[in-house]
């Protein structure tokens, strides 16, 4: 399995990742809410260079342009209510895919125990399609893996890709471990150490939903 950890190099993505965990900027929630889209939008062009491309005969004005473009049926799958705007960013460049969400959640038996959630699955059929799995927090890879069961329901994919911004290194393990490895690669802009009690990234960025679009009662 292929685990592709952007912080690990230079590029324009390590600014808009440096914005969205700053305390300084990221209560700006219009630009931390574009930061995240953004993100999605740069780790959308990265995919797209694993896709299989074939030549088209474009038609022009003035002649004929051959030009190579991806062949793949991609399906963009979103778990809410936080991935939103990196799913923008992804639809933004992959503006023919089709579109899934799933809605996951953390119900607390108390202060730090929890179960996940899937309570609601919106999807095409995806049978040999290439999914792509966006949620911008890898916490424990628990909502992940459900969402990708849940997803299963729909078909089995050809190849998947797993997409997202701040994951801990115990969630792209298990990841790692339960998503089929021969035709699963992880894209992550950062990969952060550890976990606290309460299951939150460290240092991480915070509640990603709650910092896009206010505090949940």
């Amino acid at each position: 399995m292929k685990i592709v950890d952007f912080s690990q190099s230079n590029s324009i993505l390590n600014q808009y990742v440096a914005e969205i965990r700053d305390v300084n900027v990221q209560n700006d929630r219009l630009r931390f809410r574009r930061n995240i889209e953004r993100i999605g939008e740069i780790m959308a062009y990265e995919i797209s260079k694993t896709l299989d491309y074939s030549i088209k005969e474009i038609p022009t004005p003035l002649g004929i342009a051959p030009t190579s473009t991806p062949d793949n049926q991609l399906v963009i799958s979103t778990i809410l209510r936080a991935g939103l705007p990196f799913h923008q960013g992804f639809l933004s460049y992959f503006d023919k895919a089709e579109n899934a969400f799933v809605s996951a959640y953390r119900k607390y038996k108390d202060t730090l125990k929890f179960n996940i959630h899937i309570e609601y699955i919106a999807s095409p059929r995806i049978d040999g399609k290439t999914l792509i799995i966006t949620d911008p927090m890898l916490a424990t890879g628990g909502s992940m893996e459900l969402s990708y069961q849940a997803m299963l329901t729909k078909g089995v994919p050809a190849e998947i890709h797993v997409a997202s911004i701040i994951a801990s290194q115990k969630a792209v393990d298990y990841i790692a471990s339960v998503f089929p490895e021969s035709k699963t690669t992880i894209w992550c802009a950062a990969i952060d150490p550890e976990l606290n009690d309460h299951s939150y990234i460290v240092p991480g960025l915070g509640d990603a939903g709650d910092l896009a679009y206010g505090e949940k009662d």
